[in-house]
């Protein structure tokens, strides 16, 4: 294993090993090194006997690249430091030597190991002088300028230094004081300010020691603020700042002044390595209470962001300035601006492992690329495949992928619920008018100081009852207790779980419901509807976050030794600045978290989703982008169609299959065969019901169940209280039943089989099976039951939706066409403006039935003329189901060989899937045709396709284990094999379900998960938890769509949606208007705020109102201008 390290000139004999042993050593003195110390840090490395063999004949020229580490010891074995040096060493050619630091304390630097490729950077107590004179001596190549570092530890030079770039920073004034004589100096000091050289800093202000070294920063407040300062410091246990009364600055010692920025109490750390990579981690803001905010491990929080376009521009000029290949820097972001307030030199991100991939791959290429020509090492520069995103289309042609768009239901969730009753109260409209909503006539409450009214008045209803049974409150006592109890649960309103709707009735309720008694008064009431549950469930979080992960894989790239899991070619398209992502949600809590969960898989982040939904998704929640409350006229009537239909006591006849089915759609027409009288089945779902809550009932009694624990908190009361409601309202007094309450009872039964089997309740799988066929009756009809009430209803929801995604697909081409440049002479080149642009909106069941009926019956393609959209039109009305997860997603390609005009050059494939696997699905599911099918013509020349990997490839979380269902071997992410693209390993082929000798490609493998919070039992339930089914791939309904067709269509589609909706179109457009002439960045409060409703809130709870900052780990594109959600109208809080 050892191998002598007495070189007699620049490295010679090197190369002996076999070139996939790594190796990494520490350097010692010349006549003495001993290579034999391999770092033991290389986990997962067999070396056998047959790696030792020694080469004779190996030409002496094909030696090894040395590269050296120089820098203190603590420094030099730092985790990070470790992990990037591992991974620079599965480089064929290149070995890593740490130089010791009694050697470099100590010994004279011709002593000093030698080395082809130089790391050096000072920190305490590092001899700069000798590693500048070593360099002098010895010539190596330096990642990091030697003089520079000089002059980043004088904060005067490093500020001259960004003035001479170019690059903003706050306005400062340099106070430099002779030591001996600290009283001669220009400094004037006031009540609230400073006069520095004749220039006033008013408070609060900044003063910071001239010398970088000197962490002892404090900050100046004004009397009218309380006076005083903060004193920031190297961080220590889990203070960073205290505060002190202290209102006076330091008399000695140089100082830089500056303004203080409002930033809204973050800090945005930047790391470069090179130019053009750059990842950027906000962190609560020392300044703002001083106490550092960590994590369940103890490390400090750090948020994802995403760097704008001249934020890119910015750490591009910082490292070349400095020239600091690996350089750490502080940004502000106020009053619309990025400022830079300090430069730090060599520094790493801690705790990524993609920044470790990142960077160990772009510093080895970087030395690869400068020194093997010198040293003849046969090495070519690799094709980076997450440069320029080209893919083979279908067709076998190479084309760009230039924008991904996805509509995304949200996760499994638990049950929602609802109450009504009809209020008259004075107090209910005192309520009503406070919050404005004479204005609309309509009122959501949802903020935790809203229903505390709303709480505040039924108990004071509740009392009055009790005390004059005959008084003049007309509410319901039952009801009222019902609106007092949910309103009660949980001890506290987090803002996510629970809502109230007020609804205007100018006479009062029109028609007793089942609930309601028969007498009516007359005059003005207001209908109150109380929801609660529909909460996200850890399952749901899971799907997600898997979701997010195979999600990656339809970006191409990634290719390679550093591909250790699947998808990170959209990984490292994130971080080179060429991927511009935003993420919408609809204002739902399920809705949020879902995005947030998803974005966590997607970009690889780690930690809570709190900061993640934070930062990085957008509240959608006005004008119905994805939200919409109201029902339309149209789909009044057809559930009052649907009523009539289901309510007849004898088997369904023809004429009822043509009246509820017209469109014959295969998953209908099973359903009703299931059914074959509506009244009989509804007959034996209500006595199904009665039985489970006879049963719950008898559990309660039992002492054995006291303590049993449903999943996700949930006790065998709630469950009861859940059913019993159920009970209740289906059956109305005139023994007809209420229809509106089969997705409710289907909804319920679904949780129940999945999530609490291990309860045991009988007959619950009959009870699944006859609610689940009334549900796909009931469910897809209430959205229409014939094609022009599915198209009317659709316009009514999701017109907004569609104008937004045309305009995403309309700005990816056209703002390329001024002087673009050609892929191949691009690459390397830094063009923040050439990028793939993901928008991903996330949204309710509603809006993707909508759009699904906007796809199929809206005249995007004829069925006749068109084989596989006829396929695809068939593969749909097989699908029974949208359920969680359900993903419609379209891809944008460019074909630069085509002509800028031409129709051909932009190219749209439509992809879908029906979301998360039913509980007993597998053996009558509707196959779709794969996922990208290609034609057979081509199989033979078609490259890797990207990394449509396998879900189950990238756990990085052991307590999920995948069941027996795939039993894949998981593979270590440094150890793969480098000769298996990621197309030959893990796709799976489907020729049995593809046209006449196609192929197809399934996106990820279904992968059951369990949720975190599981502990297996015997048998098939688990204690108070579930599986996590998988979820189906995406399917392709088309892939040879032109960008005219897609873009005619949507046009068609928006144009002839009514007057209001035309309202709302001006709306979206005037926002890009409005846009262009904003600032790229309006400060958000990601942390915290006084009297906003967006401050930092505990984990459990989102932002209801836009003030949320804009998306992901460093990315392109500019942060959206932000409304505040209360001020509701046609304000989008969204950019494009």
């Amino acid at each position: 294993m050892s191998e002598p390290c007495n070189r007699p000139g620049p490295v010679q004999e090197r190369g002996r090993i076999r070139r996939d042993v790594p190796r990494f050593v520490i350097g010692c003195e010349e006549d003495e090194q001993d290579m034999g110390q391999m770092e033991a840090g290389m986990k997962n490395e067999m070396l056998h006997q047959d790696d030792m063999e020694v080469y004779e004949n190996e030409s002496p020229s094909e030696r090894q690249i040395v590269v050296g580490i120089c820098a203190m010891v603590k420094k030099s074995k730092s985790k990070p430091m470790t992990e990037i040096l591992e991974r620079l060493c599965k480089f064929d050619y290149i070995d890593v030597v740490i130089f010791p630091e009694e050697v470099i304390l100590e010994e004279p630097v011709e002593k000093w190991p030698l080395c082809d490729c130089l790391i050096s950077f000072h920190s305490k107590g590092f001899p700069l002088d000798k590693a500048v004179e070593y360099a002098k001596l010895r010539n190596p190549m330096l990642i990091n300028d030697l003089n520079m570092q000089y002059f980043i530890q004088d904060r005067r030079e490093v500020y001259r230094i960004l003035q001479e770039e170019g690059i903003d920073l706050p306005r400062y004034g340099v106070l430099n004081r002779d030591p001996d004589n600290p009283e001669e100096c220009n400094l004037v000091e006031g009540e609230d300010h400073v006069e520095v050289n004749g220039e006033v800093f008013p408070k609060p202000f900044v003063e910071k020691p001239v010398c970088a070294e000197d962490h002892n920063v404090y900050i100046y407040y004004p009397t009218s603020a309380g006076g005083g300062s903060q004193r920031l410091f190297r961080k220590i246990g889990s203070r960073s700042s205290v505060y002190s009364p202290e209102s006076n600055v330091r008399k000695t010692g140089s100082y830089i002044y500056e303004e203080f920025m409002p930033t809204d109490g973050t800090d945005v750390k930047v790391y470069t390595v090179g130019p053009d990579y750059a990842h950027a981690e906000a962190r609560k803001s020392p300044a703002l209470d001083g106490k550092v905010e960590r994590d369940s491990e103890g490390k400090e929080i750090r948020f994802p962001v995403m760097l704008t376009a001249m934020e890119k521009l910015v750490a591009r000029k910082v490292c070349l300035a400095f020239k600091q290949t690996v350089c750490g820097f502080d940004l502000l972001r106020a009053n619309g601006h990025s400022y830079v307030c300090d430069v730090n030199g060599f520094s790493f991100v801690k705790n990524s492992m993609k920044y470790y991939d990142d960077c160990a791959k772009v510093l080895g290429n970087m030395v690869m690329r400068e020194l093997a020509p010198q040293l003849h090492i046969p090495w070519s520069i690799p094709m980076e495949a997450e440069d320029i995103p080209i893919v083979p289309t279908t067709s076998g042609t190479m084309m760009e992928l230039r924008c991904v768009i996805a509509i995304i239901r949200h996760g499994d969730r638990t049950p929602k619920q609802k109450m009504k009753m009809e209020v008259r109260h004075p107090l209910f409209f005192e309520l009503f008018k406070k919050y404005g909503g004479y204005k609309t006539g309509k009122l959501k409450l949802k903020k935790p100081k809203q229903l505390q009214e709303v709480l505040d008045i039924a108990r004071l209803l509740l009392v009055e009852l009790g005390q004059h049974n005959d008084c003049e409150i007309e509410e319901k006592k039952s009801k009222l207790e019902q609106l007092k109890t949910v309103l009660e649960m949980y001890g506290h309103f987090s803002g996510i779980n629970r809502k109230v709707q007020l609804t205007y009735l100018r006479n009062g309720q029109p028609k007793a419901s089942s609930e309601e008694e028969d007498c009516k008064k007359d005059g003005p009431s207001l209908l109150l509807v109380l929801k609660w549950g529909g909460e996200l469930t850890p399952a749901g979080r899971v799907q997600a976050e898997e979701l997010g992960r195979a999600f990656r894989c339809m970006y191409p790239g990634g290719q390679g030794d550093f591909a250790g899991f699947p998808g990170c070619g959209l990984l490292r398209l994130h971080s080179t600045y060429r991927h511009d992502l935003k993420i919408y949600a609809s204002d739902e809590g399920r809705v949020q978290m879902t995005a947030a969960a998803f974005a966590k898989g997607l970009l690889a982040l780690e930690g809570e989703l709190t900061p993640i939904l934070v930062q990085m998704v957008k509240s959608a929640n006005m004008n119905g982008l994805l939200d919409s409350d109201s029902l339309t006229d149209c789909q009044q009537k057809v559930k009052a169609r649907l009523h009539e239909i289901m309510q007849k006591d004898q088997e369904f006849i023809q004429d009822d299959f043509q009246k509820l089915a017209p469109t014959g759609s295969p998953s209908l027409v099973n359903s009703m065969k299931v059914i074959e009288n509506p009244v009989k089945t509804c007959d034996k779902v209500y006595a199904l019901i009665q039985s489970l809550t006879s049963q719950i009932r008898k559990r309660l009694e039992d002492p054995k169940s006291a303590d049993l624990q449903l999943y996700h908190s949930e006790t065998l009361e709630l469950m009861l209280q859940r059913w019993s409601k159920l009970e209740r309202d289906f059956r109305m007094k005139n023994g007809r039943y209420d229809i509106s309450k089969i997705p409710d009872i289907y909804d319920c039964i679904k949780y129940d089989s999945q999530h609490n089997a291990s309860v045991g309740l009988e007959d619950t799988l009959e009870l699944f099976r006859l609610s689940r066929a009334l549900a796909d009756i009931v469910i897809p009809q209430e959205y229409g039951i014939n094609k022009a009430e599915k198209l009317d209803i659709a316009q009514a929801y999701c017109v907004p939706l569609m104008k937004k995604i045309y305009l995403d697909l309309q700005r990816t081409h056209e703002e390329e066409a001024v002087n673009k440049l050609h892929p191949l002479y691009s690459r390397g080149v830094m063009s923040p403006g050439r990028h793939v642009r993901t928008r991903l909106y996330f949204t309710s069941e509603s809006h993707v039935h909508s759009l699904l009926s906007m796809f199929r019956y809206g005249g995007l393609l004829d069925e006749v003329k068109d084989q596989q959209w006829k396929q695809a039109m068939d593969y749909l009305s097989a699908v029974t189901e949208l359920n969680y997860m359900t993903q419609i997603v379209i891809m944008l390609y460019e074909d630069n060989n085509k002509d800028p005009s031409s129709e051909e050059r932009f190219h749209v494939e439509l992809h879908f899937s029906p979301g998360v696997k039913g509980c007993e699905d597998e053996e009558n599911v509707p196959l779709g045709f794969g996922f990208r099918p290609a034609s057979s013509e081509n199989e033979d020349k078609k490259p890797n396709q990207g990394s449509l990997e396998d879900l189950s490839q990238d756990q990085t979380d052991d307590a999920l284990p995948v069941t027996e269902l795939i039993n894949l071997q998981r593979r270590s992410p440094m150890i793969r094999n480098r000769k298996t693209g990621s197309m030959e390993v893990l796709s799976e082929t489907s020729p049995n379900h593809s046209s006449k000798g196609c192929t197809s490609h399934r996106l990820f493998q279904s992968c059951s998960r369990q949720s975190p919070e599981i502990k297996p039992a015997g048998g098939l339930g688990f204690e108070g938890c579930s599986m996590v089914p998988s979820i189906y791939p995406l399917e392709t309904l088309h892939n040879s769509l032109s960008l005219k067709q897609v873009e005619e269509f949507l046009s068609k589609v928006c144009e002839s949606s009514g007057e209001a909706q035309a309202k709302t179109m001006k709306a979206v457009s005037g926002l890009f208007d409005s846009q262009s002439q904003t600032s790229l960045y309006s400060p958000q409060q990601p942390l915290s705020s006084s009297g906003s409703e967006a401050s930092f809130r505990p984990p459990a709870q989102p932002l209801w109102h836009g003030r949320i900052p804009s998306s992901a780990v460093s990315s392109a594109g500019p942060s959206s201008p932000t409304t505040d959600g209360s001020n509701l109208g046609l304000n989008f809080s969204f950019s494009e």
